[in-house]
């Protein structure tokens, strides 16, 4: 179905959410109506603070808000779900559009796979019912179906559409970038480098899959690195659990802004915590990239000076590669708990690939390295 039809039919004065490759379509449409319009359309931390942002829409005109979110997301969108928006609690009503990765028989990226079995059943145990939005559905049968929504909604009720890999489209196209020009796979083979024989966590996306291709081309192997593939913004938490506990070994956590803005509080665990052997590196394009591009709210904040306030005893911006090898000189030698941000230019080189090896595989290998063989 296109977009920006669909958008017609739903006929939401708001949208918020955390965008989703299938939802690419419906994402690309509203960036270009609404831009970052915050009071149209904004692009949420988190799935469970979309579902917040909606309820106050809501609280404050009577009318039903929409919250787009890949099922991935779901996890975070439970507890506001089931303790502010439930017709039990505050009954306030919103719309879910929700992409389906790891649908059954579907294939897709192994993080996806329990996910996509147990969506329906998530959102039947919320009480949420939904429509599966595919290509052979009509408009007949959506505009049918809205109806059916909006008599729940006057109950204080929520609704979803469930959006299998290509039931949207749109013909449009959305500019997206950064405004930086280092390249963050560039960036990426630089801190490996100056990791050498250290541990280093990779967040979700593109950062695991380059990070994957640098150790590739260099015919070195993948036991030092963790790839989390899934649970997007725990990459930190992660890396300082290894560090906690592995003192004898530094350890690199290579972050996304999307995903250190998603659960941006565990930089104040991190902080709090202070290991002398995690270096925090933020890669920042300002963009959700690896579902689209669609921007982040990462070009507002003083990270450094966030990292700072939570604890981090060393901390600054990198906007170039002679920069950036200066910075990594002096975390790899200072030996203390150091953040850097890395401004990176929005974009991937063609033909990227994705990591041969399951998370299963990297989980032994990698344990199997800390345990010193």
């Amino acid at each position: 179905m296109d977009a920006e039809r669909l958008t017609e039919l739903l006929d939401c004065g708001f949208y918020t959410g955390v965008p989703d490759s299938q939802l690419k379509p419906l994402c690309d449409f509203l960036y270009c109506r609404y831009g970052t319009d915050p009071r149209r359309h904004a692009v949420a931390a988190n799935e469970g603070a979309a579902a917040a942002l909606a309820a106050g829409y809501y609280l404050s005109t009577g009318k039903v808000p929409a919250v787009y979110l890949q099922n991935s997301g779901l996890g975070n969108f439970v507890n506001p779900a089931a303790s502010l928006l439930n017709r039990r609690v505050y009954g306030i009503p919103c719309l879910l559009l929700v992409g389906w990765r790891g649908e059954p028989g579907v294939p897709d990226e192994p993080q996806h796979i329990f996910q996509g079995e147990i969506t329906p059943k998530q959102l039947e145990l919320l009480e949420i019912p939904f429509l599966v939005l595919d290509r052979a559905v009509t408009e007949g049968q959506v505009r049918d179906r809205l109806a059916e929504y909006r008599a729940l909604f006057r109950q204080g009720r929520q609704a979803a559409l469930l959006v299998r890999r290509g039931g949207l489209t749109w013909s449009g196209q959305a500019a997206y970038g950064s405004g930086y020009s280092m390249l963050r796979e560039d960036a990426i083979a630089r801190i490996a480098r100056a990791a050498g024989e250290d541990i280093v966590v990779s967040s979700t996306g593109k950062i695991s899959r380059e990070l994957y291709e640098v150790r590739q081309a260099r015919g070195q192997g993948h036991e030092k690195d963790f790839l989390t593939v899934g649970s997007m913004g725990h990459c930190s938490s992660i890396a300082l659990g290894i560090a906690l506990h592995r003192p004898e070994r530094r350890v690199w956590c290579l972050d996304g802004d999307g995903a250190a803005l998603m659960h941006l509080g565990a930089m104040a665990a991190v902080g709090a915590a202070r290991p002398e052997n995690l270096v925090h590196i933020v890669l920042n394009n300002r963009a959700h990239e690896s579902v689209g591009g669609m921007p982040t709210a990462a070009g507002s904040p003083d990270w450094p000076g966030i990292a700072r306030s939570c604890g981090y005893p060393l901390a600054e911006p990198v906007s170039g590669p002679e920069e950036l090898e200066e910075a990594l000189a002096r975390a790899a030698r200072c030996g203390r708990l150091c953040f850097l941000e890395v401004k990176c230019a929005l974009g991937a080189r063609a033909g990227l690939g994705r990591p041969a090896s399951s998370p299963e595989e990297n989980r032994r290998a990698l344990m199997a390295e800390l345990r010193g063989g």
